[in-house]
Order: C-alpha cells, then structure tokens, then sequence
C-alpha cells in the first residue's frame, strides 16, 4: 500500500494510518521452489529472519527441504516444463499472499519470468535475473557470443556434420544444467551417436582447475558480492567438497560476464583455467546455486543480501570475503509420523 493509495480512501486519518501500519507489519512471505536440492535449501536456511515467513515448494512430496518448514507452509507443484506449472504457481502466491518467490529449477526460470510483470501486479516479486539475461545464459552458444569480447571465452561453436573437431575437447548440450550430457572426446570414435543438428556445442579443453563464482549484482548493476570457490569434489554435478578463493583474475572475469549479460540478482559463474593458470568462461547459472553456504560462510551471504533488495531495503555496494573451506555431508530432517507426506488428487500435501 502507498501513501498515494491512502488519499482515495473514504475514511478518516486515523483509521488509514492504522491499515498502512498494519500491512507494514504484516510478515513477509517468501515461496521457494525446487525444495528438493541444495540451492533451495541453501536459500531456506541462509535468508532466513524473524520478520519472513518461509514457504517451500517441490514436485516431490518427500523433497527434504519441504520439511524444513512448518506443514502449512509446504506445497506440492507441476513439474516446471508442465504446460499447469506457471498458473499452478500463480494461484498458489495469490492465494497465501507470497512477497517474494525464488525459482531454484533451471527449468522454471522462463516460464516464470514470462509472468514476470503479472506476479507483480497481483503483488509477488519473482527473485530472478532479467528476462534477456535468462535467454542468453540457458543457450550456451548464446552465451559465448555475447561475452566474446568482453571476457576469455574458449572456442566454441556448434556440433553440425560438417564441424571440425579438434582433440581433446569438450562436447556438451546447447541448453541444460549441471554435468549432465557432457563429454571429453579424444578421437573421432568419441563422436559416433552425438546428434548433429546444432543442439551439442563443441569447446576448447581447457585442462586447469575449475572455479565458481558466486555472485550478486543490484538492480543497479552494482557487483555487490563475487566469490571464487573450487569445487574439490563434485558428485552428480553438485560440489560436496571445496573452498572460497581469493583470485582476483577469476573475480574480474566474472564481473566482466555479469556486466557483458547485464546480470541482476544471485547466479554463479562457472570459470576454468587454461594452462597457463588464467580463467576462461563455462557458463552461467542465473539462479540461486548449490553452494550457497560456502559464500555465507565467507561472508558473503548473497541469500540475505537478494532477499533484502527483493523486500525494498538497502543492500550495501560491497561484500567483502574470506577463505574458507567446506565439505557437505548428507543430513537426516526426523518428522512425526503425521507430518510425512504424500500428495493427493488436488497435489494438496496430505
């Protein structure tokens, strides 16, 4: 409600300036999706405050991180490829009146922000990167067109018939997240099966270490947070074991992406090292990532910082970090028999 809003008001001083008190104090509420993985539960624990009432959503009845909230506040949704999923989604912030929503499923970040400007309306703020920003950095081949000339890119170029192939080198799909589909091919033996209708892209092999780059970057375009991590051991594409690294080469490289995409809000940027030890780009999640809780650790809780631009309150233009190191272990969330849930007809939680 807004000052402007209160002159229209058939009522008394005091009886509007009580409902603006009221609807201020009223709890925020925030709906994360993709309960089930570790961005997710990341985003639940780290941006947690007094102030918030916390909402988990997930296909899965079972997702771990559904129970990390109060039964009431767990709710069961389409697959975000559904042609339901969106409306699904809509009705469910309608309904418990959710401030702010986090998407956490690469899958669901279009459809979502395709409604962008209906979410608002109907008073939910979506926590995702500009519309263009999604387009560019879910086509890979998109993406290193456009970051080119701003940053180190390896060689790539689409996988058609016709496409010569250098080895080693990497082949991955054009779209898709995680690990998933990717390949290191030696020889032309390695290619047989691959499809060749420009959906594969073929890269240069860069042989060093790989880095993330957690970062965070205001609506004004301010790179608040950006945090190297090495991803020391990585199991079915998520880092269970690594540790934040103060590399000013790959903190560059990654400012210099978020500024080529025009980047707003968390992501990660996924760097490699040439031979030489300096960092070229992989790729760009524009979506909370998995390892929140190393930047956290660091001090850079990018979680609590998006969630406090998404409320309206002032963020800082700087965050600094440290290092730090982390090993993930599988973690048991015990609930009453009561609480442990299936989903019925209607997808309500029972």
């Amino acid at each position: 409600m807004s000052l402007s809003d209160l002159a229209t008001w058939p009522t008394s001083g005091s009886v509007a300036r009580r409902a603006l008190r009221q609807d201020r104090e009223r709890p925020s509420r925030v709906l994360v999706t993709g309960a089930g993985g570790p961005a997710a539960i990341g985003f639940l624990q780290l941006a947690s405050r007094p102030d918030v009432e916390m909402y988990a959503a997930d296909m899965d009845p079972v997702a771990s991180g559904l129970y990390l909230v109060e039964p009431a506040r767990r709710v069961i949704v389409p697959r975000g490829d559904a042609p339901d999923f969106v409306e699904t989604v809509r009705q469910i912030c309608r309904r418990l009146k959710i401030t702010v929503l986090v998407p956490t499923v690469d899958s669901e970040l279009l459809p979502l922000a395709a409604v962008r400007d209906l979410l608002a309306a109907e008073g939910t703020t979506l926590l995702a990167a500009p519309d263009s920003t999604l387009e560019v950095c879910l086509d890979k081949a998109e993406l290193a067109r456009v970051c080119a000339g701003s940053c180190d890119v390896p060689d790539t170029t689409l996988l058609r018939s016709e496409t010569p192939v250098p080895f080693p080198s990497i082949v991955k799909p054009r779209t898709g997240s995680g690990s998933r589909g990717i390949r290191l091919v030696h020889g032309p033996d390695d290619l047989t099966g691959l499809p060749v209708d420009e959906s594969q892209l073929v890269q240069e092999f860069l042989p060093g270490e790989e880095l993330s780059v957690d970062v965070f970057v205001r609506a004004d375009g301010t790179v608040v947070a950006a945090v190297p991590r090495s991803r020391d051991r990585v199991d079915s594409g998520v880092a269970v074991a690594g540790r934040t690294v103060a590399d000013d080469a790959s903190i560059r490289q990654a400012v210099a992406v978020c500024r080529a995409i025009g980047l707003r809000g968390v992501a990660n940027v996924q760097l490699r090292r040439r031979s030489d030890g300096s960092p070229a780009l992989l790729e760009v999640n524009p979506r909370v990532p998995g390892s929140l809780v190393l930047s956290a650790a660091a001090g850079a809780n990018l979680a609590a910082l998006a969630l406090a631009e998404a409320l309206g309150e002032q963020v800082p233009s700087h965050v600094p970090f440290r290092e730090v190191a982390m090993v993930r272990y599988l973690a048991d969330v015990v609930v009453e028999i009561g609480e442990y849930a299936h989903a019925d007809a209607t997808g309500a939680l029972r």
